[in-house]
């Protein structure tokens, strides 16, 4: 089950190609804009919206850019995705700022809003004179601090050393909010861990790399390192065993992708905070149709979160084990 992936069938070329091609009237239909099909994440995303449309039996088209850094494609394509002229959008922004025009054109032709993952701003949006129908994920903020909860764990309340912190995409709500819980968190946990760098990774895997082997080289004696999402997170993993201290340092991420399973499996990630992408594409289709149908939905519905751990998925008895992807 854990290594359970969605497999697109639409690779980025056909993904460009679709958002370029001639508009098409389809009412009736949810668009669902997402980061980067190509990011295990995102799939189960994909995966659980595709389930959720089945069992409310209702129509979607997907599309997705080539990276989660392409914020001007993705505009592009959000503007295309306008022109199907669907009932809904459901989207997951790369920043709080890049989607702002074609959102305020969706909102003025009718079309409801639904924030994907809580990735725009409440206040930009206020500012703007967007409303959204409701936003769906999980709480940010209380998945950095139960990561900062679980290295305290393992570390202990008394425990004294340098820890490295590796952020998301600059300007992203999404990976601020993860890294000012954990770090807040750790703060009133463990004094005496210090963190003694908070750096941007992009969420790519190979800068986060990058970074742990220079704050590796520079604090030898590290302690614990938390990414604002798996993929970093396993890149902190390759840096850390290369250096010849696999075991030694605690490495948490966040989302509990397949990936990061199959690490956590084999005893090199430490844990990662499963965001459980699948529960919030599954609810987010079922809601939009709630709301289509006249009733009555949460401004904001949060999605609940599991630290996965070797020892969690072994025991198999949690019962949120069912939507990890």
């Amino acid at each position: 089950m854990f290594n359970k992936m969605f497999k697109t069938k639409l690779s980025a070329a056909v993904l460009a190609a679709a958002a370029a091609a001639s508009p098409v009237q389809a009412e009736g239909e949810y668009g669902i804009l997402m980061k980067t099909l190509a990011n295990p994440f995102w799939g189960a995303m994909g995966q659980g919206v595709e389930d959720g449309a089945k069992a409310a039996d209702v129509e979607y088209f997907i599309q997705a850019v080539e990276s989660d850094q392409a914020a001007e494609s993705q505009l592009n394509v959000c503007n295309t995705m306008l022109e199907r002229r669907p009932v809904a959008m459901i989207t997951a922004a790369i920043n709080s700022t890049n989607l702002l025009p074609c959102l305020k054109s969706a909102q003025d032709a009718g079309i409801k809003i639904v924030d994907l993952d809580g990735n725009l701003d409440p206040a930009i949006l206020d500012a703007e004179g967007i409303e959204i129908t409701f936003r769906i994920g999980s709480d940010n903020v209380l998945a950095g601090a139960q990561g900062a909860e679980f290295m305290v764990g393992q570390l202990g309340a008394d425990a004294t050393g340098p820890v490295l912190v590796i952020e998301g995409l600059s300007g992203n709500i999404t990976g601020q909010n993860r890294t000012s819980g954990f770090a807040d968190k750790l703060a009133e946990l463990a004094p005496g861990l210090e963190i003694v760098a908070s750096l941007p990774g992009d969420w790519d895997r190979g800068k986060a790399a990058n970074i742990t082997n220079d704050i590796l080289t520079r604090n030898p004696d590290l302690v614990g390192i938390f990414a604002a999402n798996d993929g970093m997170a396993l890149g902190a993993v390759e840096s850390v065993f290369a250096a010849g201290k696999g075991g030694d340092v605690v490495i948490i991420g966040v989302d509990g992708n397949s990936d990061a399973v199959t690490s956590i499996q084999a005893g090199r990630l430490t844990a990662s905070v499963a965001q459980l992408p699948y529960l919030v594409g599954q609810q987010a289709v079922e809601n939009v149709k709630a709301v289509l149908e006249g009733g009555d939905v949460e401004p904001q519905i949060t999605v609940p979160t599991l630290v996965l751990t070797k020892e969690v998925m072994d025991a198999g008895t949690d019962p949120l084990l069912e939507s990890v992807k």
